[in-house]
């Protein structure tokens, strides 16, 4: 079958060539896959170290069972549906997914909107959990104009807080008042009062500074490091400061943390209009070198997803 591979001779270490047959596990279905997306840890970090020549990449993808799991779990043969992995696999015409890592498409919901969600968007929602309740308070969410930051605007925005985005320029800033923001900044010392809680997607410098912003008892989730600069933080300044305040270091789950409920919930408010999956850039999967690149030179605004062509 065709799939996008690594290859590190290739110009980013990607290219569109051929991979064995998926064999699906008790607990997995086969899937026809029909779009995938692109995320930032998708093509950031390729290096032949961490992976294999020939290893089919990818995260998120969405199509038609194939396959249903030989253990009688998850949907049956021809339903639309999308899925996550852990362990890639999802750039192919094929992939083998576990059913709890699978959410059946609502009608209405098309393959590229679908294969948007999974990495993004439930890693949107999980850390938005873990601030706690925000209705009424401030969140600031900063990377505010990536794949996760446009989820947690919006998901911050229906749950009722005060949503505070922070982008590198005002152009990528675009839409995110139409998304729920009520404050778009590009510099965080136009942030002038305290925040409850902070969704941290860039890391570096910007972390640090996001943290002072905290209020007494708030708390900042470090979800993710965009820049690729290492984190800074000064305690002894914070603890003159004086508010008590907590820093966590987000992680989505685990490969037994099923992704399937939560992958309903956003896939549910897709279909009643109240989440755009924010695709800023689609294209056949020939194009998967351009679609990479414009999204690791900040030149997507949200997600990027690929068209998968079926077997001729």
């Amino acid at each position: 079958m065709r799939a996008v591979v690594y290859d590190g001779g290739a110009a980013g270490g990607i290219r569109l060539g051929t991979a064995p047959e998926p064999v699906p596990g008790e607990g997995q279905l086969l899937i026809d896959v029909r779009a995938v997306s692109l995320n930032f840890t998708d093509v950031a970090h390729l290096d032949a170290a961490t992976t294999p020549a020939g290893t089919v990449l990818g995260l998120d993808a969405a199509g038609v069972v194939r396959r249903a799991a030989a253990d009688g779990s998850g949907p049956a043969e021809g339903t639309r549906v999308v899925s996550f992995g852990w362990g890639r696999g999802a750039w192919a015409q094929r992939r083998a997914a576990d059913t709890g890592h699978v959410a059946v498409l609502p009608d209405g919901v098309g393959f590229a909107e679908a294969s948007a969600l999974p990495a993004a968007g439930v890693t949107a929602l999980r850390a938005l959990r873990r601030l706690g309740p925000v209705e009424g308070r401030r969140v600031l969410v900063t990377g505010a104009s990536g794949g996760v930051g446009r989820y947690a605007v919006q998901l911050a925005a229906l749950a009722g807080a005060y949503v505070v985005a922070a982008v590198g320029s005002p152009e990528r800033g675009a839409g995110l008042r139409e998304l729920g923001a009520s404050d778009v900044v590009t510099d965080l010392r136009e942030v002038t009062a305290p925040v409850f809680g902070v969704l941290e997607n860039v890391g570096g410098a910007l972390l640090g500074q996001a943290f002072s912003l905290l209020e007494d008892g708030g708390c900042l989730q470090a979800v993710g490091a965009a820049s690729g600069e290492p984190s800074t933080l000064d305690f002894e300044q914070e603890r003159r400061a004086g508010p008590r305040k907590r820093l966590e270091v987000f992680m989505v789950g685990t490969p037994d943390t099923p992704f399937g409920p939560d992958l309903d919930h956003l896939l549910g408010l897709l279909a009643a209009g109240r989440l755009d999956p924010q695709i800023g850039w689609r294209g056949p999967w020939t194009r998967v070198t351009d679609a990479a690149q414009a999204l690791l030179t900040r030149r997507v605004q949200g997600k990027a997803v690929l068209d998968v062509t079926p077997d001729d």
